[in-house]
């Protein structure tokens, strides 16, 4: 067989991705993640980045990240439970369980390694885990790892979901959702589905990843936003997003985290990040709890750019830092795109496999730090763009 046969197969379908408009492409940024950005060499507002508190690039965390790289040095040298943890680790993890109000928590390397090792690690056969049609493919990748049944409810019907459940009832098993969807921005049933898991005797999971930081009074997520307190079995968040750090979490009983750490294989055996990074993440949480006006902002931001894009005849809306405007067609979604950046707004659009065909869509994730000034602008130029490809 030739060199070239061996990848044909390959390139023929990384050409037909081009000519459906799904090619992607890397972006590289010049500058640090923050409502500016340097792109192409040039000044851009960013509108799509999940550093909603706008922390990636801020002083504090980074004098206080710079302090740990002088004590620790650059990595961690090894596993969690070999030579991996450091005090930041242990800082960081009881930072998290006070924050969510938990007795336990413990940091995974990414937020997918977190939904991929722990749902396998807490379902097995015979059990049945009920998941969102819309949940993160993290998620969808932890069921497709378990041995347990995997049974999909529609989006946030929890009338569709206790049908489900009846069919299987006396079986063990995890509800589990996104708590904001990461691509249409809206929020979990908390109540319909928490209510359903005490009641049929079913475990509780919800990705916070972008619910931390973003809703709720002080930014503790679903359970603060919705007044359920101590109600989820199992949270799980991401460092990467509101904290502007790198990493996932776990948060519950000190049984379940106890489990996880015997057991986890995303885990076990994983080199742990670098006490940097842990640095950096505990001291975002710090100023999250010390400056709670950061959420209230962003709030603000959510609602103005809402109403701005309205009064502009655009279609949508959202109570989370994330805003669909959803386009339809692949190659109008790139044409708006590309008008957007040559106007000064990041903006990338979503497409299959992200979203289903035929649903591409603009994904505007708002800063605390946005004037709203600029968002009024970019409500603006998002719209005219819109325009420019219509018929």
């Amino acid at each position: 067989m030739s060199a070239v046969s061996k990848w044909q197969r390959f390139e023929e379908e990384l050409l037909a991705l081009q000519e459906q408009h799904l090619y992607r492409k890397i972006k590289v940024i010049e500058s640090p993640q923050s409502s500016h950005i340097r792109y192409r060499n040039r000044d851009m507002l960013m509108l799509a980045s999940n550093s909603y508190l706008d922390l990636c690039d801020e002083e504090r965390i980074k004098a206080y990240a710079v302090k740990a790289l002088m004590e620790y040095g650059t990595g961690s040298g090894g596993s969690r439970l070999t030579t991996g943890t450091t005090v930041y680790h242990t800082q960081l993890e009881e930072a998290l369980a006070r924050f969510k109000e938990r007795e336990s928590a413990m940091v995974f390397n990414t937020g997918f390694a977190a939904n991929s090792g722990v749902i396998p690690c807490l379902c097995r056969e015979g059990d049945v885990i009920y998941s969102d049609e819309l949940n993160h493919a993290s998620i969808i990748d932890g069921c497709r790892q378990s041995r347990a049944e995997t049974v999909i409810y529609r989006h946030n019907d929890m009338a569709d979901l206790e049908r489900k459940i009846l069919e299987r009832q006396g079986r063990q098993g995890l509800i589990v959702s996104d708590g904001v969807f990461s691509m249409d921005g809206d929020i979990v049933n908390l109540p319909g589905l928490v209510n359903l898991a005490d009641t049929y005797g079913l475990l509780s999971m919800i990705d916070e990843a972008h619910a931390t930081g973003v809703i709720g009074a002080t930014g503790r997520g679903c359970e603060e936003y919705f007044h359920m307190e101590g109600r989820i079995d199992i949270l799980m968040g991401t460092l990467s997003k509101a904290l502007g750090a790198e990493g996932g979490y776990i948060c519950g009983s000190r049984t379940l985290t106890e489990y996880l750490k015997n057991n986890a294989r995303s885990y076990i055996f994983s080199t742990s990040l670098s006490p940097v990074i842990m640095a950096a993440a505990k001291r975002a949480l710090e100023l999250i709890e010390e400056e709670t006006w950061r959420v209230r902002r962003l709030q603000e931001n959510i609602r103005w750019f809402c109403r701005q894009l309205q009064e502009h005849d655009v279609d949508a809306s959202s109570d989370t830092a994330i805003i669909p405007i959803r386009i339809g067609d692949e190659e109008k979604a790139m044409r708006v795109s590309e008008k957007l950046m040559e106007l000064g707004f990041f903006i990338p659009a979503i497409r299959y496999p992200t979203v289903r065909k035929g649903e591409a869509m603009l994904r505007a994730a708002l800063m605390a730090s946005h004037t709203k000034e600029e968002l009024s602008a970019a409500a603006r130029a998002i719209a005219e763009s819109i325009r420019c490809y219509e018929g």
